[in-house]
This record gives C-alpha cells, sequence and structure tokens, in this order.
C-alpha cells in the first residue's frame, strides 16, 4: 500500500464519521443548507478553522450541533459534508452544523498534542486545553449564528473524546454530549497500552502519521510509514526486533507523539494528567456514552467515562449504550450481522432512530422526553436488548470461574491437589499470532475470529466447562486472578473467554463459508504485563520460581452462554503483533536489545492454595428487555 493509500484510508475512515450516504442525501445537502468557512479566535490568539453549515431557511432559529476532530474537517472549500450530523436524521430535521479542526491538525493554527491535558484554575491567557478551545468556540457560535442558544457535541474515537472535554468546564449552551468510542486513557485500555502492555501493531502504524510533526496549516495530512516490504504484519514486527530497533524506523520522522511512547513506559505524571475522568465532576449537559462490544480501539473509554461521570456527577443526566459493534460502526447499515455472526436485531438502525435522534431532538429542540434508562445494554449471546437502572445492574452478583485439572472449567472451587499447576513455554522468537490471518494493519476481524487456530499452540492453556445445562448471563466488569510463577523476571498473561458453540451448530444460510460448528468466539480477551501487578506507576520484577498472584481488569462484557455451549478460557503469554512482545527480562521493554528476550517457563496455578479464577457478574434475576 502506498503512503497516498494509507494517508487516504486514515482521512476517509475517520473524516467520513464512519458514515455512507447516497447520491440523494447528497442532493438533499446542497438543497437545504450553505456552507460558511471562519478562523475562530482562542484566547490565546490562535485562530481555529471551522467549518459551518447553514440551513438556508434562516426564517426561524437553530440548534448547534458540534463536532471537533483531528481527522480533517474536509471537505475544504466550496465542497460539501455528506452526512451532516450523527446521521441524515439531523440533517433533514434541522441543525446548524459545525465541524472544527482541532488546535495544531490541518488548518488550524498552534501545536498540536494528542490527549491535551486539561489544565484546572486557568489564571493565564496562554494556558489552554482542549475544554477551554470548546468554550471559546461555542461562546463565538452562540453571538455570531442564528442559534436558539443550544449546543449539542458529538464525536466518536478521538473526537468523542474532545466531546468529554467539552463536559469539563463546559459552556452554558452545552445541553446534550454524546462521547463515543471516547479516547480516554491511553496508558490503561485505550489505543496505546492495555493495562501498561503496549498495543504495538495499531499504535505503530497509526502514530506514524497522526503525531508526525507539520511545519504548517495544510489541508493534507503527514504521511504515515509505509516501507514494510510484505504483507504479513507478523514478519514485519517479528524481523524488525524490540520496540527500541523499531523506534528507529520512525525517529528520523520527527514525530513527538511516538517519542512521548517511547520515553513514558509508566503510568506516571504524564499519562495521569492525560485522562479526564477524574475532572468529571459537576457535570451539567445530559451525557449519553456510545460503546460497542467489539470495538477493537476504545471499549474501556465509554466504560470508564459512564462510571466516572456516574460516581462523581451523581446529578447528571447520564446514560451508557453498548451495542454489538465494532468501532464506530453503530453509524452505518443495519447492525443486525458483524462479519459472519448474526445478532438478529437491526442494532444500529435502533440506535441511530430510537436512542441516539430522540435524545438530541429532546435537550435541543424540546421534543417528548424519550425515557431512555440509565444503561441501554445489548447481551451478545441472548441477541437482544435490555434497559437497565444502572451499569453494571445492580442484580448482578459476582462469581469464581475456576481454572480445574485437566484443562477444567467450574464455578466450584478446584479439589485438594500438591501438583495444581501446568506449564508451558514462552517464547518471544515464535509469539502467539493475534490472528489467523494475514494481515498488515490490525483490523476489526480479530475480536470475533473464530480462537481454534490459538487453542492448538502448545504455549496457550485452555479450559473448559462441561456443556452448560442452564444459560450462564454475564453482566458487568470481568477480572482475572491468576496466581502464577516464572522463570523470568517479568512476563504478560493475555486471558481470553470464550463461548465455543456447540459442535452441531448448523452454519447460517447468509454465510455458509462460517463453520459455526465449534465456534469460539471470544467474548472479552485482555493483556496484563506481570511488572504492574502491584503497581502501574512503579513497576516491580517477578522473583523466578516464586508464586505470585496477578489480577487485572478484563473490561465489561454482557453475553449469555447459552445452553448448550461451553464456556472456555484460553491464557496465554503473547498476542502478537497486537501487543509488543515482552523480554521476560524485568527492564525497561522500550529500550530492550535484541539479547534481552529469553524464552521463559510459565506456570498457571489451580490448587486449593492457589486457585486461579475469573470474577464474572452473573445475572440471575429476570430484567426488562426492549423489543425494537
Amino acid at each position: 500500500m502506498t503512503k497516498y493509500l494509507i494517508g487516504l484510508f486514515l482521512l476517509l475512515t475517520f473524516t467520513s464519521g464512519f458514515a455512507q450516504y447516497t447520491t440523494a442525501d447528497s442532493l438533499y445537502i446542497q438543497q437545504h443548507y450553505k456552507k460558511m468557512e471562519v478562523r475562530i479566535p482562542m484566547r490565546d490568539g490562535k485562530r481555529l478553522f471551522t467549518s459551518i453549515y447553514l440551513p438556508l431557511d434562516s426564517s426561524k432559529t437553530y440548534p448547534i450541533m458540534f463536532m471537533r476532530t483531528p481527522y480533517s474537517v474536509a471537505p475544504y472549500g466550496r465542497g460539501l459534508k455528506v452526512p451532516l450530523g450523527p446521521s441524515m436524521q439531523f440533517a433533514q430535521e434541522g441543525f446548524i452544523f459545525v465541524y472544527q479542526d482541532i488546535r495544531g491538525k490541518y488548518l488550524s493554527e498552534g501545536t498540536f498534542m494528542a490527549v491535551r491535558p486539561y489544565i484546572p484554575h486557568k489564571r493565564k491567557s496562554d494556558e489552554v486545553d482542549e475544554s477551554s478551545d470548546a468554550y471559546d468556540t461555542i461562546d463565538w457560535l452562540i453571538k455570531n449564528l442564528n442559534n436558539n442558544g443550544k449546543v449539542g457535541v458529538w464525536g466518536i474515537s478521538a473526537p468523542g473524546g474532545y466531546a468529554t472535554a467539552t463536559l469539563i468546564d463546559s459552556h452554558p449552551a452545552v445541553v446534550a454530549v454524546s462521547p463515543q468510542a471516547p479516547v480516554t486513557d491511553w496508558f490503561m485500555g485505550d489505543d496505546r497500552h492495555h493495562n501498561g502492555a503496549f498495543m504495538l501493531m495499531g499504535s505503530f502504524a497509526f502514530v506514524s502519521s497522526y503525531g508526525k510533526y507539520r511545519n504548517e496549516p495544510s489541508v493534507v495530512g503527514p504521511l504515515g510509514f509505509n516501507n514494510y516490504g510484505t504483507p504479513d504484519a507478523y514478519q514485519f514486527y517479528l524481523k524488525a526486533g524490540g520496540l527500541k530497533e523499531i523506534d528507529g524506523k520512525l525517529t528520523a520522522d520527527n514525530n513527538p507523539l511516538w517519542q512521548d511512547l517511547m520515553t513514558h513506559g509508566t503510568y506516571d505524571t504524564f499519562w495521569k494528567a492525560r485522562t479526564p475522568l477524574p475532572h468529571l465532576r459537576k457535570v451539567k449537559p445530559a451525557v449519553l456514552t456510545v460503546g460497542g462490544w467489539f470495538d477493537q480501539e476504545d471499549l474501556y473509554g465509554p466504560l470508564k467515562t459512564y462510571t466516572a461521570i456516574a460516581k462523581q456527577s451523581r446529578k447528571t443526566q447520564n446514560m451508557l449504550v453498548m451495542g454489538p459493534w465494532y468501532h464506530g460502526s453503530w453509524t452505518r447499515g443495519k447492525g443486525d450481522w458483524l462479519d459472519s455472526l448474526s445478532f438478529a436485531l437491526p442494532t444500529s438502525k435502533f440506535y441511530r432512530e430510537q436512542i441516539e435522534f430522540p435524545f438530541f431532538m429532546h435537550y435541543l429542540k424540546g421534543k417528548p422526553d424519550p425515557q431512555l434508562p440509565k444503561a441501554f445494554i445489548f447481551d451478545t449471546g441472548e441477541k437482544q436488548w435490555h434497559r437497565y437502572s444502572s451499569w453494571p445492574p445492580p442484580e448482578a452478583k459476582s462469581m469464581n470461574l475456576y481454572l480445574q485439572p485437566q484443562e477444567g472449567l467450574s464455578f466450584l472451587p478446584p479439589p485438594a491437589s500438591d501438583q495444581g499447576f501446568v506449564s508451558y513455554i514462552s517464547d518471544p522468537a515464535k509469539p502467539v499470532p493475534y490472528s489467523n490471518k494475514i494481515t498488515l494493519f490490525r483490523g476489526r476481524e480479530y475480536m470475533i475470529e473464530d480462537q481454534r487456530f490459538a487453542a492448538r499452540r502448545p504455549d496457550v492453556l485452555v479450559f473448559a466447562t462441561d456443556i452448560l445445562k442452564e444459560d450462564v448471563q454475564v453482566m458487568g466488569n470481568l477480572k482475572a486472578n491468576l496466581f502464577i510463577s516464572s522463570t523470568g523476571t517479568d512476563a504478560d498473561f493475555i486471558v481470553k473467554l470464550i463461548d465455543v458453540f456447540p459442535d452441531t451448530m448448523s452454519n447460517a444460510k447468509e454465510k455458509p463459508g462460517t463453520l459455526l460448528g465449534g465456534y469460539q468466539l471470544m467474548v472479552r480477551g485482555e493483556v496484563m504485563r506481570a511488572k504492574f501487578r502491584h503497581s502501574f506507576e512503579n513497576p516491580k520484577p517477578l522473583v523466578p520460581g516464586k508464586v505470585e498472584k496477578v489480577t487485572f481488569d478484563m473490561q465489561d462484557a454482557a453475553h449469555t452462554f447459552k445452553k448448550g455451549h461451553r464456556m472456555m478460557v484460553q491464557i496465554q503469554s503473547s498476542w502478537f503483533p497486537l501487543v509488543d512482545r515482552n523480554p521476560q527480562q524485568f527492564m525497561d521493554i522500550y529500550q530492550a536489545d535484541a539479547s534481552a528476550f529469553k524464552s521463559a517457563v510459565q506456570r498457571v496455578y489451580f490448587s486449593r492454595e492457589y486457585p486461579s479464577h475469573i470474577v464474572l457478574p452473573i445475572l440471575t434475576t429476570s430484567n426488562e428487555k426492549d423489543e425494537p
């Protein structure tokens, strides 16, 4: 893929808002909207490029729908963006739509800083952040456009993070905000790291263009790295070596963001300053946070954003929607299929028409309250929407799913045993692949890919229940509690919770090429870097041969394991090249030489003394279902 095609792919992916449109949509916008482009001054004098779409009918006032993006407000000049707003329903209803290049990107002035820290108690005019830039922009819009005094904000991914920023010190005109798959914490769980482990594949390809220094404002963004020399990412990253060697491929490109990633390998003040979660207090606008259970980038963000507001801003109208979607896919199509998996219902269409549009219409135009629940959650196993009074549901009870001898898995504690462990060799020279496909870019398919390819490797442990005699409904946060030992001084542990379909399950007629019999669907998979087991700020080495407890957040799930299925847990120590390789030696991994990578024997215990298990929130009571 050429540099041009890589850049075009990124531009179209993010500037389109993930949406699809038709010729009729384009014609409608041409006939009903006009466009103006302005450079709005910020408090420090920098001007941010802003595209404004105004209804041609100026006989009445309109609310403003506002999105800030690092991915370009294109098209620039005479061209018109299609669609306008989160969906064409908004364009047809009539709003003022505003799109802004954030500070330092495309045609906006200033210096770009990814996940710019929030500055509380600003005292100087040059103290700016994303919250103040949003405030200054909205203040200008309210004073200069024919509006009704109400502003709604939305965005997906990084724009979702900028939507979150508008909740902090929000402008009085902002009444409704929808952070969707919002970038929230790049060390703990979004995009760049998970539990301290570096997300290599997605970060390298993305940051190679996104983080590159620009010389001047331009309608064209910096081009990314393209000298892969192979279509196989596994081969490319393995041959490239450790992060120290990979770093050299981007250092010459003047990429400040990449250098930040390479020099902040712990949860230090750099990373702590870059999450908005501690600042989501006294939130005044209504909030609709949206995420997808199969989001390959930002599952962490929506879950933690909703939770932070619920805990710190109890009076806020705070709602969460989680559907069976990958990153941003709720903006298009029906949402009844995800690749080869059927979800039976038009989940995306239902969300757009019955949740998102009524939410903004109520707060921006005074339409009837849609009576949305605090949590609108899609169960990916039962294939059904549920309404809950909070997330996780208060009815969910924590239960331990224990690893057992002979590759067993049960809610009963393991039997007494002096040999309650199993070993495997983790070899960094032959890491476990994250996918069975030959691909250069991370993609999203691995989130639902059949995990049988991994289960057959000797360096992947497999534990499974007997065939379930009744449904098991998991609703809420999952936590892994592993008792491990290693011959090395550091290690990664990847835990996957898997739904194993019956061997006799028939294929869907619509997708005859998918073999569903025995399919191993990854409900949730997460990585933990063991040196962070006590503290993400102050890592500690493992003591070779010593049994240690490693506990970590596996994020949330909403999935019913149906009667006749089995539950499975897979455990491994590499997930390559999705996650960078661990040298299995306690050190600064970003500076590891090729000689530092050593094989290690990992043990996972399941005795009465060391009962490794996953904590699952099990829902055993009935709840309200929604029939779209």
